[in-house]
């Protein structure tokens, strides 16, 4: 043996016994309850010792949470409020600037210590950082570390911290976060991973629209009126409590192309400071993932739905099937095999439906979250599903129109300094736009300042491009070839709506029946119901619409009782080589022996006094 070691035969002994040793104590703990019993009292003796030496209680909060790793809120509001409250003690700080932010923010860096006191009690938070363990699989990615923040207290303080400081520290962190943030505009990432996983369902870009309402293009009573609608619900939460109805509210906005719907958006989002979600539905797979979607957004944001009438065939999809329906009973079955369609389109089609969509409105889980507004987006309407838009859903309809005087006048203060009407050109404007039907942005960018020019020659170039589109829209009219199918009922309607109704025709009351519809704005004027009427030999003017023929029979119905019906056509059906007055006269004829029409008729009767007038006045008028 050598001096002052150990005997290699003891060494082996040694090692043997411990062997031996490792190998029997499973069996031992196995077999043997006492064994266990007394390690179980020996750790919890062992703690209670070490807990009156040490009488601290420690909190983690890891930064993921769960097997896909989603980032803990929690975490994020405890970074956000340490950040704000807590960085001026601590001497070791990262800097950051992330797309998220709009200014260099500071943060603790990995194994510092900084303490907060709350109420005269004080509280130790440090942060730290792991590597994760290399030998641990998962099908989704995990970080390169696990970081946590850990929150260390004196025992008694067990209720303060946990039933008032953390929920402090979660309400300030929260705000912090909110205040120092950028906002965001979000899109869906499309459902094309086979294995079922992406990183997020929606993907962002730094929201920097500049629009306000301050410059956006529309009637200043209108835009307080929906102004003061976004005020009460943006403070509304109570009160949606009170009544029982989740926090969120539908807007829909419709009128022509070019009207500002989108910048009327972005102009809510940058007066509420809210998010916005752009979702686009034909990318959504089926309504499982929509609703997925919508469990994915946050609170204080819009989801936006643009020109829903062409994202997904929604419209009258109900119809549709029953027509379908009704065509596969009348058939035999198995006369034909249906086409096979392809696997691949099938699976790329979306399966998004209109009950899934109302659901994602107004459904149970519409309720998840709070404080979300829903903005749909349409030219069309008069195409959407009765059920989509009603109130409830779609609670506030707000009508994107021409460009009126007064939107103008946003547009001149905007483009060319004009401000309080100081220009002499503004009157001749202001004559056009009640003739002529622009939307902003056209009028937008007849005023865009091209090099060199000053205000009066973009002025000047606005009123030439309105008075083309006058003499473009007369001409139209004059050959009978109106293409925008409202024109040359709005002509006549117009022309003698003074003497049918005694009203002046004002800006705003042109506005609302150019944008609503001349058909129903007379017959709420008239009082006369025409919801039934039908087109008699419709095929014979192909030039006309729908909306253009209902209006020119009113005409033909009204005017025919006043002995004037030289003033109705002012084009002959193709093909028909018949006076416009006796086509007229043949359609009234057929149209009064309906039954359906009865109606018609009646009201005709009640509005005879107005009728009396229509036809002195017509009379004067072809004299």
């Amino acid at each position: 043996m050598a001096p002052g070691g150990i005997d290699e035969k003891w060494a082996a002994a040694l090692w043997s016994l411990a062997a031996s040793a490792m190998f029997l104590w499973p069996v031992v703990y196995r077999y043997f309850p006492g064994i266990q019993l007394f390690e179980y009292s020996l750790s919890k003796y062992s703690r209670r010792l070490v807990f009156l030496v040490f009488p601290y209680i420690h909190i983690t909060f890891p930064e993921f949470s769960g097997e896909r790793m989603k980032r803990s809120d929690a975490y994020a509001a405890i970074e956000s409020y340490l950040a704000a409250s807590c960085t001026q003690s601590a001497t070791k700080l990262k800097a950051e600037l992330g797309k998220d932010s709009s200014s260099l923010t500071l943060s603790m860096d990995e194994y510092e210590e900084v303490t907060d006191d709350f109420r005269g009690v004080r509280i130790w938070w440090t942060s730290v950082s792991r590597s994760p363990p290399q030998n641990s699989f998962s099908f989704y990615p995990q970080p390169d570390s696990r970081r946590y923040f850990r929150l260390v207290f004196h025992r008694r303080h067990r209720d303060l911290v946990v039933g008032s400081y953390l929920d402090h520290v979660l309400a300030a962190g929260r705000e912090a976060a909110f205040r120092n943030r950028r906002r965001k505009l979000y899109t869906n990432n499309p459902t094309n991973n086979s294995f079922g996983y992406k990183k997020s369902v929606w993907s962002h870009v730094t929201f920097t629209h500049p629009s306000t309402f301050a410059t956006l293009a529309m009637d200043p009573d209108k835009k307080r009126e929906i102004v003061a609608d976004l005020e009460a619900f943006r403070s509304g939460k109570d009160f949606y409590a009170k009544i029982g109805k989740p926090w969120k509210r539908g807007y829909l906005l419709h009128g022509p192309p070019g009207t500002g719907k989108s910048t009327m958006i972005a102009a809510i989002a940058n007066y509420l400071d809210y998010d916005v979600y752009d979702l686009e539905l034909t990318s959504v797979k089926d309504n499982t993932e929509l609703r997925k979607l919508f469990i994915e957004t946050t609170g204080k944001s819009i989801i936006v739905i643009e020109d829903i009438d062409c994202s997904l065939d929604l419209t009258g999809e109900r119809k549709k099937k029953k027509k379908k329906d009704d065509k596969e009973e009348d058939g035999k079955e198995g006369d034909r095999k249906p086409p096979v369609k392809p696997h691949g389109d099938d699976e790329k089609q979306s399966k998004v439906t209109l009950s899934g969509l109302l659901n994602f409105i107004d459904g149970l889980w519409s309720a998840c979250g709070g404080e979300r507004l829903i903005i749909f987006t349409t030219n069309h309407v008069e195409k959407l599903d009765p059920a989509l838009i009603r109130r409830g859903r779609m609670d506030k309809h707000i009508e994107m129109s021409y460009c009126c005087f007064e939107a103008f006048k946003v547009l001149a203060a905007n483009y060319l300094g004009i401000v309080d009407g100081d220009h002499r050109l503004l009157e001749d404007v202001r004559v056009l736009l009640d003739e002529v039907k622009m939307t902003p942005a056209d009028v937008a960018e007849n005023l865009m300042p091209k090099s060199g020019d000053d205000a009066e020659s973009c002025l000047r170039r606005l009123i030439q491009e309105l008075e083309e589109a006058r003499e473009k829209a007369t001409v139209r009219v004059e050959e009978g070839n109106s293409t925008d199918g409202t024109a040359e009922s709005e002509v006549l309607f117009f022309s003698y709506f003074k003497e049918l109704v005694g009203k002046e025709v004002t800006v705003e009351l042109k506005n609302d029946l150019t944008t609503r519809g001349t058909l129903h704005s007379v017959d709420q004027y008239l009082n006369i119901k025409l919801e039934n009427i039908k087109v008699v030999d419709e095929d014979k003017y192909p030039h006309m619409s729908k909306t253009s023929s209902d209006p020119v029979i009113f005409h033909s119905c009204f005017i025919s009782r006043s002995r004037s019906l030289r003033c109705l056509c002012s084009a002959d059906p193709k093909g028909t080589g018949s006076r416009p007055d006796e086509i007229v006269s043949g359609m009234v004829e057929k149209l009064l022996q309906r039954e359906e029409n009865k109606a018609l008729v009646d009201g005709l009767e009640k509005a005879s006094a107005k009728v009396d007038r229509a036809s002195e006045a017509l009379a004067d008028i072809e004299r």
